[in-house]
């Protein structure tokens, strides 16, 4: 059902970030159950309609980098992958990118089944999109940065357009953090050498995490997205502390891609109450009216709708 001047999107990703899981039943900072955060994510992807056709995880996956936590992330996440079905008649693509937490070896055991320390870069075709999954770690160090060999490898993948364009996931976001200018300090190193990469290329946005809060920006010319978190998260407002973590905020983003467009929307993970709304059913009640008069139960404000609205009751 089209409501509007849009046709329904071509793809839809869910781009999750930073769920650094621990094992053994540790608290991040003994307080945030990094687990139950990544279940209450996992489990508001199950309400989305349409469901994704792409996970997007960007880094920081496990806290301290175990093999047991990449196994209890598997175990969480890949079941769920496989039960968002959609039309395609397929789960969704899980798509794990590096971050500064993570460890290579373990990662690479853990979710490829495969021993290395190389940087971990992956394509992953989406139906047409291709998301590719950048490591910009640097073993040993919270900041990010990208070898000559990744950039080549890279524009060698971009030489050829895919059929929808490209989406880059990556860890380290290339953009300017003036909310929290310690985020500077660990950003990704000398970004001019990927913007030279993706100008004039098929990439159409590009997918980060590390922040610890949502953003948005451009870089050579393309949209960047940051997700914010499923354990803790930064204030960007902070009452008298440089930096603060808090308990709150806890979010992911939905990516919409459009023949010409991206849309990117914050899905937070608090379950808050609601005090008005219309039960589900009220769909089908509206594919069974025209395009006029759906504008006119819903666009006119002395339609019985919106006085039903307007009065702050809730109807079954």
């Amino acid at each position: 059902m089209q409501l509007g001047q849009y046709p329904a999107p071509t793809h839809t990703v869910a781009h999750l970030s930073d769920p650094h899981l621990l094992t053994d039943g540790l608290h991040q900072y003994g307080v945030i159950d990094t687990e139950a955060g990544l279940s209450r994510a996992l489990e508001h992807l199950r309400r989305l309609d349409p469901v994704p056709q792409a996970l997007v995880f960007t880094g920081d996956l496990a806290d301290r980098g175990e093999p047991a936590a990449y196994a209890r992330l598997r175990e969480l996440v890949e079941p769920v992958a496989a039960d968002l079905v959609g039309p395609g008649g397929r789960g969704a693509e899980v798509v794990w990118v590096m971050g500064n937490h993570d460890e290579r070896a373990a990662y690479s055991h853990g979710l490829y089944d495969t021993e290395s320390t190389a940087p971990q870069d992956r394509v992953h075709d989406v139906a047409g999109l291709r998301v590719v999954a950048l490591d910009t770690s640097v073993p040993g160090y919270h900041h990010g940065d990208l070898t000559e060999e990744q950039l080549d490898w890279l524009a060698e993948v971009l030489a050829t357009p895919a059929e929808h364009g490209t989406l880059l996931a990556l860890h380290h976001p290339p953009i300017p953090v003036p909310m929290i200018e310690a985020a500077a300090i660990i950003e990704l190193a000398d970004q001019h050498r990927l913007a030279e990469v993706i100008a004039g290329t098929d990439v159409r946005g590009i997918l980060g995490g590390h922040l610890h809060f949502t953003t948005f920006s451009t870089f050579a010319g393309v949209p960047v997205s940051v997700a914010s978190a499923s354990c803790y998260t930064l204030d960007p407002a902070p009452v008298g502390r440089f930096i603060s973590g808090i308990d709150g905020n806890q979010a992911f983003t939905m990516v919409h891609v459009y023949a010409d467009r991206l849309v990117q929307s914050v899905v937070p993970l608090a379950d808050a109450p609601e005090v008005t709304g219309y039960a589900a059913d009220a769909a089908e009640q509206l594919a069974a009216l025209t395009h006029e008069e759906r504008r006119e139960l819903l666009s006119r404000k002395d339609s019985p709708f919106n006085a039903t609205w307007e009065d702050h009751t809730s109807p079954a």
